[in-house]
């Protein structure tokens, strides 16, 4: 899987390498139990701080979506990923009100919204965990 990090992007790198992993991790990229680089290496390869790597797996830790051993290293959760619960859906709420809000400024119909959603949504899903 590519990771590409953008300097100069207003979103913390951190937040760009969960997001991209989370992101192989639904389109099937990154298969349950495949190995992520270590920290150390993931951060040479990309040019960023090993701080920046580990507070990214720790969060990924955090939420389920990767474990971590000290023999192996950072494994994608080779069991079921975590359920959506309220929290999850808070979450997803928060995110998405901005968005929401930002296409009615816009003049884009619920229905074109939801399309796009839905497009990127079937887009995960074709090789990903649900799949």
């Amino acid at each position: 899987m590519l990771i590409r990090i953008d300097l100069q992007s207003d979103e913390p790198i951190y937040v760009q390498l969960f997001n991209q992993i989370v992101e192989g991790i639904a389109s099937g990229a990154l298969r349950p139990g495949e190995t992520l680089p270590s920290v150390r290496s993931l951060a040479a390869d990309l040019g960023i701080n090993l701080h920046t790597v580990g507070k990214a797996y720790t969060q990924l830790r955090q939420e389920g979506y990767i474990q971590i051993h000290r023999q192996k290293g950072a494994l994608v959760q080779p069991g079921p990923m975590p359920e959506a619960d309220g929290e999850f859906f808070g979450k997803l709420e928060k995110r998405l009100r901005p968005l929401v809000a930002e296409a009615i400024c816009r003049g884009v119909d619920e229905r074109r919204f939801c399309e796009v959603c839905g497009r990127l949504y079937r887009q995960f899903g074709k090789g990903g965990v649900g799949a």
